[in-house]
This record gives structure tokens, sequence and C-alpha cells, in this order.
């Protein structure tokens, strides 16, 4: 049986929900289109389609939304992007910004 304490402390509880972050790919004029759409796939999790869409996307707007990410995944995704990126030989970049 809880005490009037216990229930006051846990009614003053407030958790806040993660800061998410949203982590982009930017377009540049060497990294093959097939690349891109393997690395959305691969990484992102994406279906053919989707990644076709935003590596377009990607194509035509200089940059392109891959996902929406805590910070440590999101972090983590930026870090395998540029990994696989250098050992294929391409300056694919992606970057993270708050949400």
């Amino acid at each position: 049986m809880a005490t009037q304490f216990e229930f006051e402390l846990e009614s003053d509880l407030e958790l806040e929900k993660p800061k998410k972050y949203k982590v982009f790919l930017l377009n540049d004029d060497y990294t093959t289109m097939d690349f891109v759409v393997d690395i959305l796939m691969r990484i992102f999790h994406k279906s053919y389609e989707e990644a076709e869409r935003i590596m377009l996307e990607i194509h035509k707007k200089e940059r392109g939304l891959c996902g929406v990410y805590t910070y440590e995944i999101a972090e983590t995704k930026v870090a395998q992007v540029h990994k696989r990126a250098r050992e294929n030989g391409f300056p694919l970049k992606a970057y993270m910004e708050e949400e």
C-alpha cells in the first residue's frame, strides 16, 4: 500500500520525451544514384521505391530526409553512412539536426 508521501512523489514525476533528430543525406557530384539508393535501403531500411524517391529528392533539392531518430540512433546512422561511403570511395555526407 502506497503512503501519501510515495503517492505525491509519483504524481510529481514528469518524464520528458527524448529529443528527436532528423538525418539528411547531401547531394554531391560524385556519389552514384545507385549507391545512395543502396545506403537508404541498408542503413535506413527503406523500400526500393522509397529509397529511389528520397534519392531523387536529394538530387533535386540538394538534401533529403532519411528519417527521424533519437540522438544515439541518428548519430550511429550518420557514422554508418560516412564509413560505408569512405569504404566505397564516395564523398557522400550525412548530418543530423534537432527536430
